[in-house]
């Protein structure tokens, strides 16, 4: 899934996985949030301004561009916005 979004639908997906176990019980589930809480935060602030965000608008009359396909050199993933 993740792949197909970061092709298809221009979202960049990540999985973390905070324990070797893949089932934990519920009664360590609270732990386990309290174990990673802080490293999940930093790790959204420091990623969550990476990037471009924005509207893609006429240079001329300023209204916003569907489907602009947006290019920057040095990177063989093109972007096309969405309405």
């Amino acid at each position: 899934m993740q792949d197909y979004n970061y092709v298809w639908a221009n979202c960049f997906e990540i999985t973390l996985e905070l324990s070797c176990c893949k089932y934990p019980p519920t009664s360590e589930l609270q732990q386990e949030w309290e174990n990673n809480r802080e490293s999940l935060f930093s790790f959204i602030e420091k990623v969550v301004h990476i990037g471009v965000k924005g509207f893609v608008r006429d240079a001329v009359t300023g209204a916003g561009l569907d489907n602009a396909t947006i290019v920057v050199a040095g990177i063989a993933h093109n972007i096309t916005a969405g309405k």
